[in-house]
């Protein structure tokens, strides 16, 4: 008992101090202060009662077994203590923050009866006041003082925290003013005018485009004051570019009123004229981007991005990520702060959709780290029709954000000044400590999920009361008028002053007979042509200087002599050097490698992501080398040359979706960049085809976007079984459409040389998709020298070079890796009257060249396209949608199956060896057996 006599010495503000660093971080306090304080948590939920009843101190038994008195005034400061930790943890629960419905009802609750307090303890003063910044006060002071920070239009999320200093930061600023802002009078009539165009925006276009759809913003009003508190404040913290990615609700809104688009041209794209372009089609108003300069309150000069999107509604949150990290490593690679994303979701979104925790998980990787994203969440309370009871598990939406130990912040949107304040608070987290931030803005859906929706079918009582619920600029203008900041007209001179300008505007709109798109972040796209599938179709110069190549080779076949390596990395790098020098027999990686350090050498960037890329999932690209005992890492591609472009090259999270997505925006936003994303197999992409089908091959047609991501997808019939064979070549190609991509399928190191380089150095930018190999990438035959890198170009075609053409009675057109397997066969049974052609392009379809071979080859009567695909997979159905002459081919192929290859390496084999059968052999057609 001796050993805790100190227990009545020290005064009881100095125990609430530490007891209260204890409960936030026990391994900050002495060790023999967080031995009595596990004791005293340890006895206490037994002891409650015993230490009510014993008057000026009780014993308390801990942990260790030893009985401890501890004065009653210390008992009750400690369980004080306590109820302060529990608003803090759970205070969020009990807030007043849903404007539209009662919320539902959580136990235990804050009541003061669960912390060993009562009535009685009301009026007594405790220090525990103290570090909730009020100083001592009374029992009914603190939990006054605890209901406005904790439980009033702002509830907070944050104690699942473990770095204590943030902790700390954000109790710091919860305590100022007690989590309630302080606006002056000019401040609250700035957010009353932003609640007021949001308003007026949507009630006029609501009586000027009856049922037509908008995805209003009418019961979640107050996010555009947000919105314009966070850009004029993030501008003054030194902020110069905004990334800002969102779903419909809303948008039209955000645009006119946030990001300066004139209300004249989205009153053009309710009209629905034609476009001026006639290069695309265009997309509804509520998908478009948009670019502008903005000139904050105080002078300061900012670019603000809202980057296009698809109805697949978080997707954009990836995109928007890439977008971000492009423009900082292009622009601000010292402090990535200065670039700020903002992705806003919607409730039932971000809480159904995969890829919100794909990008959530992102938000600290090397690769993909962006400084900390401002997430905001327009919660209107259902999705479509879905209540939000039927739409998560979860007790937020927003409980994603948790995996990253963000702060979560649930925001009356009937409160603008509320809301405006917890916008302030994400912001000024985020530029503190570079990480993500997460706002839930509480409110309602005024409509249906469109205008032309009844949603009293399936929420009938909710939409009686939105029905009679007042819209949130009315809400506070009372509130501003009783608190004397404005008079009873001062709204109505706000409504008729904005709608006369949005009356001005359409009038304007209605005097000009097409839409004009204007293209998303044209200032990263000066110089860059729009072009037609013919001028894809141009040879562009690929050739670079031999005598450089060679120092290029150099640098990526030496490692530094004072690093030890692995030796088989060692004999690697001694192979690569030996091929170069010695051999001139190049093989894939080294194709790959010096493609890269040409581009690099010339000033272009390099940046490729995807699952286990560094090495390469079959260990041939070696692009970082791994010092044996620090593992430091040595990106010999890096030291070409002083001026260099950077290479930059990343082992992704296990996410295609997200990264797709993530690696997508990046080339949006850096056409100097080569942008990659390589897929471990090619089959992986299926989990980004939403990114492939929305974005990749239809933006540059419904947005005007371009852009040159390459995608390298292993593809090959090897044994590996259904999951590993086909990279689904017919899902691109079904895809292809007049001059939206590239799709290749290319055999040597020369053809992969040239096309990258082609990628970069071609006036404009495409999507390119690459079908590469697994077995290649040590093929024997699968080599190159170099001059054919040197001196070459890309072929979309390859001649049969061995073939005599006089004798060739059957012409072969094949793709990929299926090539080499042909050859072989050829060369066993040494067939001259047989000529193997490579079509190594896929789309645009090189139909010109392959007639030119027809020609050459008139004496061969048998027409065969082969393909080690399936009938109803590969390039074959292609050839029949965009090549006329493919009616006459005879066609050698697995039959028809549901799955790509068998799961026997026998059978798999067997059906292989079939198809090479049959294309030198015609009457050993199998097409119509079982197996």
């Amino acid at each position: 008992m001796d050993k805790y006599s100190f227990l009545n010495a020290a005064h009881s503000s100095f125990f609430a101090e530490t007891y209260d660093k204890y409960l936030k971080n026990p391994d900050s306090v002495e060790p023999s202060w967080r031995a009595f304080f596990q004791g005293f948590d340890f006895g206490t939920e037994s002891a409650l009662e015993e230490l009510e009843i014993h008057g000026e101190s009780a014993a308390l038994s801990l942990a260790n077994g030893q009985q401890v008195e501890i004065p009653q005034s210390l008992q009750k400061e400690f369980q004080v203590i306590r109820l302060i930790d529990g608003y803090r943890s759970r205070g969020h629960l009990f807030t007043k923050t849903n404007p539209v419905r009662e919320r539902r009802k959580y136990s235990p609750t804050l009541d003061i009866e669960n912390f060993g307090l009562s009535e009685t303890d009301l009026d007594t003063t405790f220090s525990a006041g103290e570090i909730i910044g009020i100083g001592s006060g009374t029992l009914r002071e603190i939990i006054k003082h605890l209901q406005r920070i904790y439980c009033d239009a702002i509830g907070v999320e944050y104690m699942y925290i473990r770095k204590p200093e943030r902790v700390q930061w954000i109790q710091d600023w919860l305590n100022v003013n007690d989590n309630h802002p302080s606006f002056d009078a000019d401040r609250k009539k700035h957010i009353l005018r932003k609640l007021n165009q949001a308003v007026s925006f949507e009630s006029f276009l609501h009586t000027k485009y009856v049922g037509q759809k908008r995805f209003s913003l009418e019961g979640n009003e107050s996010l555009i004051p947000a919105l314009d508190a966070i850009v004029e404040r993030a501008a003054e913290l030194g902020v110069k570019q905004f990334v800002m990615g969102m779903a419909h609700r809303g948008r039209l809104n955000v645009l006119t009123n946030i990001f300066g688009k004139s209300a004249k041209d989205i009153f053009s794209e309710f009209d629905g004229k034609d476009y001026e372009q006639e290069i695309f089609d265009g997309d509804v108003k509520y998908h478009l981007g948009w670019t502008s300069d903005r000139k904050s309150d105080n002078g300061n000069k900012i670019k603000m991005n809202i980057a296009p999107n698809p109805s697949h509604l978080e997707t954009v949150g990836a995109v928007v990520e890439g977008i971000t990290r492009a423009k900082q490593d292009a622009h601000f690679p010292d402090d990535f702060s200065k670039a700020l994303p903002i992705v806003v979701h919607g409730d039932a979104a971000i809480a159904g959709q995969g890829i919100a925790y794909e990008v959530v998980q992102m938000a600290s990787l090397d690769g993909y780290k962006t400084n900390g994203t401002i997430h905001i969440v327009v919660n209107n309370q259902i999705g479509f029709t879905t209540n939000y009871l039927d739409g998560r598990s979860s007790t937020y939406c927003t409980d994603v954000g948790k995996v990253t130990l963000s702060p979560v912040l649930h925001v009356n949107a009937d409160d603008p000044e509320a809301v405006v304040h917890a916008s302030l608070f994400a912001l000024e987290y985020r530029m503190r400590f570079k990480l993500d931030v997460f706002i839930d803005l509480l409110g309602y859906r005024k409509y249906g999920h469109n205008e032309g929706d009844e949603p009293r079918f399936t929420q009938p009582k909710l939409y009686k009361a939105i029905a009679k619920h007042k819209n949130p600029r009315d809400i506070y203008a009372e509130r501003l008028m009783s608190e004397g900041v404005i008079d009873g007209n001062h709204v109505r001179r706000l409504e008729e002053e904005y709608k006369a300008s949005l009356e001005e505007e359409l009038e304007d709109s209605r005097k000009e007979d097409k839409t004009i798109i204007t293209p998303f972040m044209a200032d990263e796209w000066k110089g860059f042509e729009h072009v037609r599938e013919w001028e894809m179709m141009e040879t562009v110069d690929t050739t670079y200087d031999k005598k450089k190549l060679t120092n290029i080779a150099k640098v990526i076949t030496e490692l530094p002599s004072d690093k030890k390596f692995l030796r088989k990395v060692e004999k690697l790098v001694k192979d690569r050097q030996k091929m170069y020098f010695e051999t001139d027999r190049l093989d894939w990686a080294m194709g790959e490698l010096l493609a890269y350090g040409t581009l690099l050498e010339e000033g272009y960037g390099v940046r490729m992501s995807g699952q286990d890329v560094e090495r390469g999932t079959f260990s041939h690209r070696h692009a970082v080398m791994k010092v044996e005992e620090s593992e430091e890492e040595i990106l010999l591609l890096n030291h070409i040359s002083k001026k260099q472009g950077r290479f930059q090259i990343y082992n992704s999270l296990l996410s295609e979706y997200g990264v797709v997505g993530f690696d997508y925006g990046y080339a949006m936003a850096s056409p100097n960049t080569l942008t990659i994303w390589e897929a471990q197999f090619g089959d992986f992409s299926n989990g980004a085809q939403i990114m492939i089908d929305q974005y990749i091959s239809a933006a540059e047609d419904k947005w005007k976007l371009q852009n040159g991501l390459v995608m390298l997808l292993p593809h090959g019939y090897e044994g590996q079984g259904a999951e590993h064979s086909s990279a689904r070549m017919e899902r691109y190609l079904q895809l292809c459409a007049r001059d939206n991509m590239y799709i290749a399928d290319v055999t040597t190191p020369a053809q992969m040389f040239h096309i990258l380089r082609r990628q970069m150095k071609a006036n404009f930018r495409k999507p390119l998709i690459i079908f590469t190999p697994k077995s290649l990438l040590r093929h024997p035959k699968a080599i190159s020298s170099i001059d054919e890198l040197a001196s070459g170009s890309f072929q979309e075609v390859i001649d049969d070079s061995s073939a005599e053409v006089k004798k060739v009675k059957s012409l072969v057109f094949c793709t990929g890796k299926f090539y080499y397997d042909l050859m072989a066969a050829k060369e066993e049974h040494d067939r001259d009257d047989v000529a193997l052609v490579r079509v190594e392009q896929l789309f645009p379809l090189p139909t010109d060249q392959m007639l030119e071979l027809m020609k050459k080859y008139k004496n061969a009567d048998d027409l065969v396209w082969a393909q080690e695909e399936p009938r109803n997979m590969g390039a074959w159905s292609h050839l029949l949608m965009h090549f006329e002459e493919a009616h006459r081919f005879r066609v050698a192929s697995r039959r028809f199956y549901a799955s790509p290859a068998a799961g026997s390496a026998v059978r798999s084999k067997m059906r292989h060896q079939q198809v090479i059968d049959y294309v030198f052999d015609k009457s050993k057609d199998n097409s119509n057996r079982n197996k």
